[in-house]
């Protein structure tokens, strides 16, 4: 090197002022002292080298073909000065000089690439430093121009990839629009596979997508990410030997994210080996070491889950010092000194709830504060240190009762409501920190609480791409939430918001997929704009929908860019008039209109109440009390879930009476007091709408059962409804009366892999006898007919179902609930993505045809209520097994009664088939299980 040094000294010599090839051996010299400074770091060669770089330019001026070569050269050494120094001076002419080099790289020059990617990379730097969003925004531009000019098969693509990459990941930790993040890991992904084993930067490729997805980890919760950044951290590790500048790097990311997966999943090993790693980390970060206080702060974080998980003091103790010696290496204007005084913050409050020394808790109160200030509205974490702050004053709140503490600690959650960037899964962790809070201390903000919770889950849910990957994520963000709401209503006296809350926290699944089921007639005759934005609307739900649960990682780029696209319409169409409620969540005035033919009763469980609210056409709703805890309820069921499994079996008759007649004593006779009050004569429909453990007990059977006493069958027809905007949906979708009427009736007694049916070819031959001659149409596929594409294919030409097979519920996985065909399982996923045309009715004559997820029973993942999401108006379902010949003799009877006056089929009378049918089995002496076995659902 040194020898390079002096050899461009000497030809430097040799060419005076004023000879031609001076500004040549200027520019040679300055570029041996920079390479000189990059290996030996002496900062007398680096500003050497920007002199004679300064000289080589004023000899190239406007018009000479190497100025471009020179602007380059001096803006790069004053960046490398920036980087080392900091004057925001070097940094800035810098970036004016990359500029006036592109300038002379147009369109079309073989050297515009490499000046878009500099001008981006010193652009990027500066607003690292000055956080500038218009820096960054003209960085990302100019990375992606880059790109385009490096296609496939470019030496510099997988650069290019991943630059653009890393600048959308930190414009995602700055705004948190999750289509950066999203789009970044694509990249990424794209970068590493141009990387392959054995390519000098796999290992940091491997370590930047396994970043991306580990951050995606922490915003919305899918495990499979976390999963997959482990496993690549791994293999970057291994690419970093004892001795490799970057394994401390690799061994804190690794260590990191097996701590995450340790607080997801809670298996000690992945806490020891998160420790150990951290340990090694620390080692290679000595005092004066640029990354110590982050190798302090992530071992004190493991130390301080493990004294969570086995409560030996020294790890807390230990903990504690790691953070403190943190902190006093991030001063003030340290970008993570506000992280640094959250994490003490957090450590002497667990030590103070230890042992109980109220010192503890008062620095942990005003690190908190400390924190805060260094968290301004529109900071990404705000919420969490509202969060912390509020939760520890009220902590001081119950050891000394100082309403100035109260006071503060629900004026700080209330500035939770007023969040306007997209919603994280902390923004709903606080709100849900809010609600508990309120509940816990009686205070009034508890029903604007759960407001704010339930808007911020809706928020968060949109942002879940479309994927079955993502129920367990919904499941733990939606928790007790809605039904606690519910209860939170109704003791405030507020009867609409409780119906619009429970309305909005559960099946918010379904409730997105029905989003891209949405109709636009009305805004497609409006104008041309509207039936522009229709028709974009249409096309991309339907793409979505299709696109259910295949998103492999091939695809999930497009899926990514068709999810911002349908968006945009959205937000689009609520700028016209008349639309700017379209897809949010509906008011009571629409929800109402579920009653237009009879009341809907939401029967809520909450660890606060259980209640009924019996909601009506044309009166305000009315409030009915239930005398019984959440906890009884929950034996109840699972009282009544043991003894279905025995159905068929000797004895549980009795057993089952006894549960039936407490149904109607504690939770039914009361509703049918107030039905009686609020003039629903007997005769009457009436709608449930049960919520969390009341989704599993047969409400619709409830009764004495005494002589001379009726039980709910003799005085209601019954029907259910998962939520009432589905039944609110179903009634809008009128049958025209003069379509035809086309039906299908499969059935398979010989599945693949289950034991054969021998009552299915009778039940279709009965249902054959009955409809043919009324119906347009009447198709049967059986037996090898009957395959799951015939059965998808067959639907989208009859609008009328009858379906016997095997019911095969999934408690574990319930999209992968199935009916049994041929060549194997018709899926829930399967019935997403078809795009049946106007469905009306559906026999599901299979068993167990509304059992759903055992853990997340208010999010209705059955396969009735599949069915009925996916279009058709009106259900008729069984909860447990069903006989074979029950069901042949009900289907017959059902059949007969479903034909109005002018000889049609009339979905809107199967609750009264079905009721008429089951009361001709009372009378035949069947079984009292096998009498109430089957449900109807829908209009």
């Amino acid at each position: 090197m040194a020898d390079d040094v002096e050899e461009c000294r000497a030809a430097l010599e040799r060419c005076p002022p004023g000879h031609s090839d001076r500004s040549s051996s200027l520019g040679n010299l300055a570029g041996s002292l920079r390479d000189r400074f990059m290996q030996r770091s002496d900062p007398s060669d680096l500003d050497e080298s920007i002199e004679l770089d300064q000289a080589a330019l004023l000899l190239r001026p406007p018009g000479h073909s190497d100025r471009w070569l020179s602007l380059n050269n001096l803006a790069v050494s004053l960046g490398n000065r920036f980087t080392q120094r900091g004057d925001p001076s070097d940094l800035d002419e810098s970036i004016e000089l990359h500029r006036a080099a592109l300038l002379l790289h147009p369109p079309g020059h073989s050297n515009r690439s490499p000046s878009l990617n500099n001008l981006a990379a010193s652009l990027g730097n500066r607003f690292t430093q000055r956080g500038d969003p218009s820096d960054l925004d003209e960085s990302i531009e100019l990375h992606r121009a880059a790109l385009l000019l490096r296609p496939p098969g470019h030496s510099d693509r997988s650069l290019s990839l991943n630059n653009l990459a890393v600048s959308l990941g930190d414009r995602f930790t700055q705004r948190g629009v999750p289509s950066d993040l999203d789009e970044s890991i694509e990249l990424h992904r794209a970068a590493l596979l141009l990387r392959p084993p054995g390519h000098s930067d796999r290992s940091s490729s491997l370590g930047n997508l396994a970043g991306s997805l580990g951050y995606r980890f922490t915003q919305r919760g899918a495990p499979s990410d976390l999963d997959e950044s482990i496993e690549l951290l791994r293999a970057a590790l291994l690419l970093r030997p004892p001795g490799h500048s970057d394994r401390s790097d690799s061994l804190n990311n690794l260590a990191v994210s097996l701590g995450n997966r340790f607080t997801q999943r809670g298996v000690p090993s992945d806490l020891d080996e998160s420790i150990e790693l951290h340990r090694a980390a620390l080692l290679l970060h000595p005092p004066g070491h640029s990354n110590r206080s982050s190798s302090l702060n992530n071992l004190a974080a493991s130390l301080g889950y493990r004294f969570t998980q086995r409560g030996d003091p020294s790890d807390l103790d230990e903990s504690i010092e790691l953070y403190r010696a943190a902190l006093l290496l991030r001063p003030p204007g340290h970008s993570d000194r506000s992280l640094s005084l959250n994490n003490l913050a957090a450590s002497l409050e667990n030590r103070f709830t230890q042992r109980g020394d109220p010192s503890d808790l008062d620095e942990s109160i005003e690190l908190y504060r400390a924190a805060l200030l260094l968290r301004p509205p529109g900071h990404s974490v705000r919420s969490l240190s509202l969060n912390n702050l509020a939760v520890s004053l009220g902590n001081r709140f119950t050891q000394r009762g100082d309403p100035s503490d109260l006071d503060e600690t629900f004026s700080l959650f209330s500035q939770l409501s007023q969040i306007s960037h997209a919603v994280s899964r902390t923004d709903l962790t606080a709100a849900k920190s809010w609600v508990t809070s309120a509940e816990e201390t009686n205070h009034g903000s508890a029903l604007v609480a759960y407001q704010t919770a339930l808007k911020f889950l809706d928020q968060h849910v949109a942002l879940l791409s479309s994927s079955s990957r993502h129920f367990d994520a919904v499941s733990m963000a939606t928790a007790s939430l809605a039904v606690d709401a519910f209860s939170c209503s109704i003791r405030n006296g507020a009867l609409a918001t409780a119906v619009e809350l429970v309305e909005q926290g559960r099946a918010v699944i379904w409730t997105q997929l029905a989003r891209f089921r949405t109709t636009l007639d009305e805004l497609s005759t409006t104008h041309h704009t509207g039936a522009a934005l229709a028709e974009e609307f249409k096309q991309l739900s339907f793409r979505l929908r299709n696109a259910f649960d295949q998103s492999t990682e091939d695809k999930s780029p497009q899926i990514r860019q068709v999810t911002m696209e349908w968006d945009d319409v959205v937000s689009r169409i609520r700028m016209l008039p008349d639309f700017a409620r379209f897809l949010l969540p509906p008011l009571f005035s629409d929800l109402r209109k579920a009653a237009e033919e009879g009341p809907v009763i939401i029967v809520n469980a909450s660890q606060y109440s259980c209640d009924a609210l019996i909601v009506l056409r044309d009166r305000d709703p009315v409030h009915v009390p239930i005398d019984i805890t959440q906890t009884e309820l929950s034996d109840l069921s699972t009282k009544f879930q043991s003894l279905s499994k025995e159905f068929g079996s000797y004895d549980t008759q009795h057993k089952l009476v006894r549960i039936l007649r407490k149904l109607w004593h504690d939770i039914v006779n009361p509703i049918v007091q107030a039905l009686g009050k609020s003039n629903v004569h007997t005769g009457s429909r009436i709608w449930w709408c049960p919520t969390a453990e009341f989704t599993l007990l047969p409400l619709h059977a409830a009764g004495p059962y005494e002589k001379k006493r009726d039980s709910l069958p003799h005085i209601y027809i019954s029907s259910y409804t998962p939520t009432l905007a589905t039944l609110v949906r179903a009634r809008q979708q009128v049958s025209r009366d003069a379509s035809p009427q086309n039906f299908v009736a499969i059935g398979q007694g010989n599945p693949d892999g289950g034991k054969p049916l021998q009552c299915v070819a009778p039940e279709l031959a009965v249902v054959a006898q009955r409809l043919t001659p009324i119906v347009s149409s009447f198709t049967s596929l059986e037996d090898s007919d009957a395959t799951v594409k015939a059965a998808v294919d067959v639907l989208n030409h009859n609008q009328w179902l009858h379906l016997a097979c095997h019911g095969m519920p999934n408690r574990k996985q319930p999209f992968e609930s199935s009916f049994a065909m041929r060549d194997g399982p018709l899926m829930i996923k399967d019935i997403i993505r078809s795009d049946w045309q106007n469905p009306e009715f559906a026999f599901l004559s299979a068993c167990h045809t509304t059992v759903g997820d055992e853990r997340s029973l208010d999010e209705s993942i059955h396969l009735a209520a599949a069915m009925q999401f996916s279009g058709f108006r009106s259900v008729v379902g069984s909860m447990w097994s069903v006989d074979d010949e029950v069901a042949q003799e009900v289907v017959s009877a059902f059949y007969g009664n479903l034909v109005d006056g002018s000889g049609r089929l009339d979905c809107t009378r199967a609750a009264m088939a079905l009721h008429k049918a089951v009361k001709k089995l009372r009378r035949n002496d069947v079984p009292l299980e096998q009498q109430i076995v089957f449900v109807h659902i829908g209009v």
